[in-house]
């Protein structure tokens, strides 16, 4: 294939990512949007594959064939409740190549320049590109192999971190070492010193120093920050792997990998900035040691949770018009989503006005509550966003919260030492009723005490929440 017709099929892949991208915006258009990114992945690998200096095609073939039945296997077997763990572990990956390319041009570059003039002018494809290099280009890439394998380092333990939080192998609050981020600027200085002495010509060792202090900043980064802000963390893992991939690009020459980092780098960052605002929080205070300080006494709960079974919870459902559902993890654990399908088609068919109110940080991930409405075949149209629904709570006559907390915790508003305070959140509280479906009276994921359960119209629904759906469905 020649240089054009790869300049050409990298040009269209480009703008079906683009276009991608753009239909992920809308969920009526996201299946579409999904197969113009696949179309476009394809697109971008087979002009790679086959382009001008591409060689050793047994090689490449046996990695295409064991990394797609790797991914087809992970695809089949991952829960979608899994999925946040799931994005969290491909950060990794692409963190890690990144560190793998970038060492792998620093040994490329090496033995090029080991080499007389006559055997360089003979050399082809990436070897080729650096024999022809000047002294300033040769600067110039390594600063790019330098920068690339730092995003890349502190992406993969990051990544590593939030995946472990994600799937309950580590302890969700947040950590540091003595020191706190004083390590991580230390770090930080250390490797632009580094920085410095490699672009000098101080050789590999630098490089590998680097990559250490890099794999260090990430794992500390992630541990200093708690569970309850992974949503932000994740889409924040995803911008820094775009970042490392588009820094590569460079390295490699790849426009298409310049591109496609870049659109990650930045709508990963766009993304990280809007779930923050939904937190009424700034980035840097995420990053700086995340969710859950407090700057005084909290506000005391008074009166006492009250439960209700499912008769009770299904005869207030038969006398309502308005019914609001407000998703959250809980109801991602215990795969309830099909059973609220089932719940809201039945009452749909009573005539009832039936809504789903979706925070932008509920779940694990963001859009988490909305894929899974998605496959459960909920309507899209009723489907709403908080600032889309959150007047509308006075008029509600009944909502129901599957296992949800911080997203529907009035102390954002009324306790201003909460930990939460400021934090924009679904005003559940004031819909003629509520009903908490939860299993326990523990404060979940946060640790964070919620004075819904303990508000006069509140009704807590115990037990598991598919369960506690079926059995509404069974009585309606």
């Amino acid at each position: 294939m020649s240089f054009g017709l790869v300049s050409a099929a990298y040009v269209a892949a480009a703008v079906l990512f683009i276009l991608a991208l753009g239909g992920l915006s809308g969920q009526e258009s996201a299946k579409r949007a999904v197969w113009y990114g696949i179309a476009g992945m394809a697109l971008a690998v087979g002009a790679t594959v086959f382009g001008p200096g591409v060689g050793n095609y047994a090689v490449i073939a046996a990695m295409l064939v064991i990394g797609s039945a790797i991914g087809w296997y992970v695809a089949k077997k991952v829960e979608m409740t899994e999925m946040p763990q799931l994005v969290a572990a491909l950060h990794s990956f692409v963190g890690l190549a990144a560190v793998f390319i970038g060492f792998n041009a620093d040994l490329e570059l090496t033995r090029v320049l080991a080499l007389d003039e006559p055997s360089r002018q003979a050399l082809t494809g990436f070897a080729g590109v650096l024999a022809h290099k000047t002294g300033v280009e040769i600067s110039i890439l390594r600063v790019e192999v330098f920068l690339g394998v730092f995003i890349g380092a502190v992406t993969f333990t990051g990544s590593v971190i939030a995946f472990g939080k994600l799937a309950g192998k580590v302890d969700g609050k947040a950590r540091k070492l003595p020191g706190g981020h004083g390590l991580n600027a230390a770090a930080a200085l250390a490797s632009l010193v580094l920085l410095v002495l490699y672009v000098q010509g101080a050789g590999i060792w630098a490089l590998v120093a680097m990559t250490l202090l890099a794999f260090f900043v990430g794992y500390h980064l992630i541990s200093g920050i708690g569970g309850a802000d992974m949503p932000v963390v994740v889409s924040m893992l995803n911008s820094y792997s775009g970042w490392a991939a588009a820094a590569i690009g460079f390295t490699l020459g790849n426009d298409l990998l310049i591109v496609t980092g870049a659109l990650v780098g930045s709508s990963g960052a766009i993304l990280s900035y809007i779930m923050c605002k939904a937190m009424n929080r700034s980035f840097i205070s995420v990053i700086l040691g995340g969710f859950g300080a407090t700057t005084g006494p909290v506000m005391a709960i008074a009166g006492e949770q009250i439960a209700i079974d499912a008769d009770g919870v299904a005869t207030a459902l038969e006398e309502a018009d308005s019914i609001v559902i407000v998703p959250g993890y809980g109801m991602a654990v215990a795969q309830a989503q099909q059973s609220v399908s089932e719940l809201t088609r039945r009452l749909r068919a009573k005539g009832k006005d039936v809504r789903f109110a979706i925070h932008p940080v509920a779940g694990r991930l963001p859009g988490h509550m909305n894929v899974l409405l998605a496959e459960a075949k909920v309507p899209y149209d009723i489907v709403l966003e908080m600032d889309e629904i959150n007047e509308d709570f006075p008029e509600t006559d009944v909502v129901i919260v599957i296992g949800s907390n911080d997203i529907v915790n009035p102390a954002a508003q009324e306790d201003p030492n909460s930990p939460i305070a400021g934090m924009p959140v679904l005003e559940v509280w004031k819909a003629k009723q509520v009903f908490v479906s939860k299993r326990g009276q523990g404060t979940g994921y946060s640790g964070i005490e919620n004075p819904l359960f303990y508000k006069e119209n509140t009704r807590m629904f115990y037990g598991d929440a598919k369960a506690s759906i079926d059995l509404l469905v069974q009585a309606i």
